[in-house]
């Protein structure tokens, strides 16, 4: 290992690892203590395979612990620096917080909000994106964000699943210098959805909107309202969260998590991975859409009392220097940001980041997709100038925070480009074959979970036996991840990408049998099929496969109308890189598409066994569709 990447933080705990290796539940029960109960739990872990309860008979609330806990102590220290695109700021304390959460609260429950309802939020990243998360945890209402950039029949369908009753948006959000209509996509989405009773528009762009009967503007119904409201008493298995998540099925995932055993995953792993101190400015770049967002933006940075920066809009805009100018003008010591972002930066050049002042940065980080060694040696020499440790985290939005991760909070280890590093305390993996037993050192396998740890899902949100196929059915008793990843002779974990059907774009999970389904729904679409190839930015770019119904011919417009109905249905991020119209799909003789084969072909390298394939022509068929398109991209 290069010396040079021999770079850490804090001091080696081996008390920590011990004891989280010797008896993991004991070991997360001292961890529990590190955050607020009104009344404290009288067992630690009740495991009815695959169902886990955690610190069952725990009284908590995640708002309390994310706002009056600091309140109490440091009620004026700055709690969020939020920026706008076009340059707009806020600042707002610890004391502003709470009150603002308060008073939305009070609104929600003027409304009929009660403990166990739902309220989806969709919004963007302004502070009343985490006011509105806080609101619905104060008074044990169960939050369900969106994502900002889905589209209407997305957002209808997560709005149906949970059955939501309130719906918090804005009537625009900026992006790239335009206004997306937010308030006009939620009309859409919620046409006939009767059990919606109240929408909340917050004013944020001031954009025109129409008002229906349903409509309250954020100012008129939250303003007048009391600053202060009593955080209810949740038991430490009560839901916090749904966070829709894409599945190797058409309709998406409701992932819900708890709270106690939730926060006590959060805040431990926020302190341990990010080494936080009350003089850092703390900036992760994810959305709150994401459970990244939800995990460490909103619940982790709260919970320590730190100081975050909170920025709407791309961080290359309107320059490619903005992500640098946001560091250099608010002194952010830690970044946390995705591989992603990275190569997009990277491409820009190194003169960008130079002609900034990173000197604050203390400590980088990523999350999102495995990080190529390239661009783990620019983060660090060029970003982190070589003194800054990058910590490489790996989880899921069904583990509720990260799984593995060097840990400079608590111990420092050299660093290996590429590599996700180790377990955090409490975890137990292994990389296993398709019978379960471990493979050999350096050897690809799937990856599992061993061990029940605080923060993973309660189940998904109305189908416990979803729950149990999709994680528990491959190995008894062993999470099943869905990722490759290998073990190196060191105990470094190297992260190899999906082994289930799920697109990683841009950060975002898509399932390809969403993708599909939409292609299909198109009157003019037969079959369709849909894989991701490498991209140098995005990590998989879309490439889709379409076979028309008989008698229809493909052309410019049709292709075209294809696009935007795959942007409409599911939104801009599902829009394939390329789209291919074709005669037939590979296929097996039992009829499933054999999508690896159609990656391999759109990247030129077919490889391995294709024996089972019903129609060897379909092969040759892709191919001249491939080479057609580019003949014309060439012309």
């Amino acid at each position: 290992m290069d010396s040079s990447y021999d770079v850490g933080l804090g001091n080696y705990d081996s008390i920590i690892r011990n004891v989280a290796n010797k008896d993991s539940i004991k070991f997360w029960e001292s961890q529990a203590h590190n955050i607020h109960w009104f009344e404290k739990w009288h067992t630690a872990l009740e495991w009815n395979p695959p169902f886990a309860r955690w610190f069952v008979g725990g009284k908590t609330n995640a708002a309390y612990n994310a706002l009056d806990v600091i309140t109490q102590k440091k009620p004026d220290k700055k709690a969020i620096i939020w920026e706008g695109e076009n340059g707009e700021e806020r600042i707002l304390t610890y004391a502003d917080l709470l009150q603002e959460v308060s008073k939305l609260a009070n609104a929600l429950k003027k409304l009929g909000v009660k403990k166990g309802d739902r309220v989806t939020i969709y919004l963007p990243m302004v502070p009343e994106l985490i006011i509105s998360l806080l609101a619905c945890a104060r008074i044990g209402a169960i939050h369900t964000v969106i994502f900002s950039g889905f589209s209407a029949k997305s957002i209808r369908d997560r709005i149906d699943d949970s059955k939501s009753k309130i719906v918090i948006t804005a009537d625009g959000g900026r992006r790239r210098g335009t206004v997306i209509k937010l308030k006009d996509i939620v009309d859409d989405a919620i046409k006939n959805l009767d059990f919606v009773e109240h929408v909340i528009i917050l004013e944020h762009t001031h954009n025109d909107v129409k008002f229906t009967n349903k409509d309250k503007r954020w100012d008129e119904l939250v303003g007048p309202m009391d600053v202060c409201c009593e955080s209810e008493m949740l038991d430490s298995t009560h839901p916090l969260y749904i966070l829709y998540t894409s599945g190797t099925t058409g309709k998406p995932k409701g992932v819900l998590h708890g709270t106690g055993g939730y926060l006590t995953h959060v805040f431990s792993t926020f302190k341990w991975i990010f080494d936080i101190k009350d003089s850092d400015v703390y900036f992760c770049t994810a959305d709150i859409g994401w459970v990244t967002g939800h995990s460490y933006v909103v619940y982790g940075p709260l919970m320590h009392g730190a100081t975050q920066v909170i920025y709407e809009g791309s961080l290359d805009y309107p320059t490619p220097a903005r992500i640098w100018n946001l560091v250099s003008k608010y002194g952010i010591t830690i970044l946390y940001t995705t591989p992603t972002a990275l190569r997009m930066f990277m491409k820009n050049g190194d003169d960008i980041p130079n002609s900034n002042n990173l000197s604050s940065l203390r400590l980088l980080g990523t999350v999102g997709e495995p990080i190529n060694p390239k661009v783990w040696k620019w983060y660090f020499e060029t970003i982190g100038k070589k003194r800054c440790p990058i910590v490489d985290t790996w989880w899921q939005t069904e583990t509720g925070g990260a799984i593995i991760s060097t840990v400079p909070g608590l111990e420092t280890i050299p660093l290996k480009p590429g590599s996700a590093a180790k377990p955090v305390p409490g975890i137990h993996l292994s990389v296993v074959d398709d019978n379960g037993n471990k493979v050999k050192s350096d050897s690809k396998g799937y990856l599992v979970i061993e061990n029940q740890w605080p923060g993973m899902l309660l189940t998904l949100w109305g189908d416990d036996e979803k729950y149990k196929a999709v994680y528990w059915s491959k190995y008894k008793n062993k999470y099943y991840a869905g990722d490759y990843a290998m073990m190196d002779t060191d105990g470094y974990m190297w992260l190899l990408g999906r082994a289930d059907d799920v697109l990683k774009v841009a950060g975002h999970r898509l399932g390809t049998i969403e993708l599909e389904s939409t292609l299909v729904s198109h009157k003019s679409v037969a079959e369709a099929a849909v894989c991701g190839v490498p991209h140098e930015v995005k990590g998989e770019s879309i490439i889709a496969f379409v076979v028309l119904k008989s008698g229809l011919l493909s052309d410019a417009q049709l292709k075209e109308d294809l696009i935007q109905h795959i942007r409409k249905t599911i939104g801009p991020i599902a829009t394939p890189d390329k789209l291919y119209f074709v005669e037939k799909l590979p296929k097996t003789r039992s009829g499933k598409i054999m999508r690896r084969l159609l990656k391999a072909i759109t990247q030129n390298e077919i490889t391995g066994d294709v024996s089972t394939i019903e129609d060897e022509a379909s092969i040759d068929e892709i191919k001249k569709a491939i080479a057609e398109l580019s003949q014309t991209l060439k012309s």
